[in-house]
């Protein structure tokens, strides 16, 4: 009968041990619990983004407008994105995007880090002053780079235009409008990736570098051997986050050039818009939608892959 209840014999010094029954229901009720406290989790993804995720999938196959029935077209949308030449150019531009965006925001987030980690003068202030545009509204920022950029009254052809910098027609230019896009993604981003290598600094055994100086290594040197390979980490986080962000570029897209001219610098998430919000196809939005989301997971996928094997503990 001691057996069956899960108890222990008397008189061996130890706390009579929970009756199995008791045991059981104890767990039940903390499983209950916990249920109990990510289910407000699970209903908020389940309905803001699994939901829309398997909708989104659902109109894809079918011809969906504002007005009328949808009807069921299969792959037809998903054919006609390879005939589209728009989405074509939109693909181009948005890998463009992510290709030039990406490393440039990191290379300089890197750089300032690793500038800002050491005792210097206004430390702080500058620290502050990177990171202050990753707060700001990219709505707002894009605006007054806008304003940067015009070639009638903006600060940078005023300042810049007598040394031989030509600024073209601003923001309006199907030349440049694409790069001008660019520099405000890069600038909102800098300091956002700089905080998180500055953390992954904090971590780096100072007795390493001590130890380098000893050897003679110089400031090259010690970053190679030392900084970068215990970075991997950090880097693998961040890039990983700055490629995903780079491929759903759209804000500063929006209010910069609408995604003209001539289509010059529209990317895919806009497209996504200008189908679903102003052409009201939503079908065909929806299969831009899933090829874009195929697309992020793949380079997802890559750089986990390229970065795992890289990874460095100490």
């Amino acid at each position: 009968m001691t057996s069956l209840l899960g108890e222990r014999p008397a008189g061996t010094g130890t706390a009579a041990p929970v009756p199995v029954r008791r045991r059981n229901g104890l767990r039940r009720r903390q499983a209950l619990r916990a249920y109990g406290f990510i289910a407000p989790s699970v209903v908020i993804l389940g309905a803001f983004m699994a939901w829309p995720l398997v909708s989104s999938l659902r109109l894809s196959f079918f011809d969906s407008s504002q007005f009328g029935a949808d009807t069921f077209v299969g792959l037809d949308n998903y054919r006609s994105l390879l005939g589209d030449q728009v989405f074509r150019g939109d693909l181009f531009r948005t890998l463009l995007y992510a290709v030039v965006v990406t490393p440039v925001t990191v290379g300089l987030a890197v750089l300032f880090a690793v500038m800002l980690n050491r005792r210097l003068a206004g430390r702080s202030f500058f620290r502050a002053a990177i990171f202050v545009p990753a707060v700001l509204s990219l709505g707002v920022m894009s605006i007054a780079w806008d304003f940067l950029f015009d070639p009638n009254i903006g600060l940078l052809p005023h300042w810049l235009g007598p040394l031989g910098v030509s600024f073209g027609n601003g923001a309006a230019d199907p030349h440049l409008a694409l790069i001008y896009v660019m520099v405000v993604g890069i600038w909102k981003n800098v300091g956002f990736y700089m905080v998180m290598y500055l953390a992954g600094l904090a971590t780096i055994p100072k007795e390493l570098y001590e130890a380098a100086e000893v050897d003679g290594a110089r400031p090259w040197q010690k970053f190679r051997s030392i900084t970068w390979p215990l970075l991997a980490n950090t880097s693998a986080f961040v890039f990983v986050i700055a490629a995903i962000a780079s491929l759903q570029a759209f804000d500063q897209v929006y209010v910069m050039t609408r995604g003209g001219p001539f289509f010059q610098s529209e990317t895919l998430v806009y497209l996504i818009y200008r189908k679903g919000f102003q052409d009201f196809q939503f079908g065909y939005a929806s299969a831009v939608s899933w090829v874009l989301l195929v697309i992020v997971l793949i380079v997802s996928v890559a750089q986990n892959a390229f970065f795992s094997r890289r990874q460095v503990t100490y």
